[in-house]
């Protein structure tokens, strides 16, 4: 029955985030400025793996992107960062100010040290950034993000989260997401759009 209700908690997440990007879509290609239905996104200021702190506000200017996710995750985490990594080599100098940050929601294990050294596998423009609890509870509220501590039979635990990259435009606003299952093309096209229009 637990797993039964996660599944649909899961559904109904999935169905809210996607149904806010697809508004937002809409309206910026009939060029309207009304906000989207679900507000997604807030100020931040938190430790990261490039030194000192990233601070939202100073992002003002530069679109960029958000991920959430953890170190030890076995396969969504890494192949999105992978397929990141990716898209950003493909638009080269065209997103060199793009900045993708990969808040995780194990800040119990990733140190910083630790996510450091975990994202040297991928491009450097991915920066980490470690909330506390406290600031997790936070930021997951205003971005809209499911997470949850899973323990597993061997005595430790995985985290089970929302997989979706969140994309930003220039004002710090939510611009829409880029989904796990997408294509390559679909990825680059979005990411293409937000550099162009966001």
């Amino acid at each position: 029955m637990l797993k039964v209700l996660r599944v649909f908690l899961w559904a109904v997440v999935v169905t809210v985030l996607a149904g806010a990007a697809a508004y937002v879509y809409l309206e910026r290609q009939q060029g309207g400025a009304t906000q989207p239905m679900v507000a997604i996104g807030g100020p931040f200021k938190l430790a990261a793996t490039s030194g000192g702190t990233i601070d939202s506000a100073t992002m003002k200017g530069k679109p960029f992107a958000v991920f959430f996710g953890f170190t030890y995750c076995p396969e969504v985490c890494p192949t999105t960062l992978y397929e990141m990594s990716s898209s950003l080599g493909k638009l080269g100098e065209d997103a060199k100010d793009l900045k993708v940050f990969f808040v995780t929601v194990d800040p119990e294990r990733d140190t910083l040290d630790f996510m450091t050294n975990y994202l040297t596998s991928f491009d450097p423009r991915i920066i980490g950034l470690r909330p506390s609890p406290e600031e997790l509870a936070q930021i997951a509220k205003f971005y809209r993000v499911f997470y949850e501590k899973v323990p597993t039979s061997d005595g430790g635990y995985t985290m089970n989260h929302t997989a979706l990259v969140y994309l930003m435009d220039r004002e710090g606003r939510f611009f829409g997401t880029l989904d796990y299952e997408e294509t390559p093309e679909m990825r680059l096209t979005k990411l293409k759009r937000l550099l162009k229009d966001g």
